[in-house]
């Protein structure tokens, strides 16, 4: 079994009030989780390979990211960055497409 990734629990308790709401489902561990996202991004994983340790993918990725959480997450942890004149994309969700019939020539 893989050594899960962890937040702390005051890592935790700023992020805890942008997740989803419970209703009537039995809550998963909210910081199993995360944990699990942090996992797949850091290692560049597809996310059905996330390691069994942190639940099922589709728990994973589906509710969170169809119900818009991690962009609140996201705009939380940048308020108070202060003004900055660098801007970075991250492009871990867009796929290539291998273009048929394009030939490169490099000579």
């Amino acid at each position: 079994m893989t050594e899960m990734i962890l937040l702390s629990d005051a890592q935790m308790a700023r992020i805890s009030p942008f997740f989803p709401l419970s209703h009537g489902i039995p809550r998963v561990d909210d910081k199993r989780v995360i944990s699990g996202i942090i996992f797949v991004i850091r290692n560049g994983l597809r996310w059905r390979d996330v390691p069994p340790s942190y639940g099922p993918h589709k728990t994973i990725y589906n509710r969170w990211s169809a119900l818009g959480v991690f962009g609140r997450i996201f705009l939380e942890l940048a308020k108070g960055g202060g003004e900055t004149t660098e801007l970075m994309i991250d492009a871990t969700h867009l796929k290539g497409k291998r273009s048929l019939g394009t030939t490169v020539s490099l000579a």
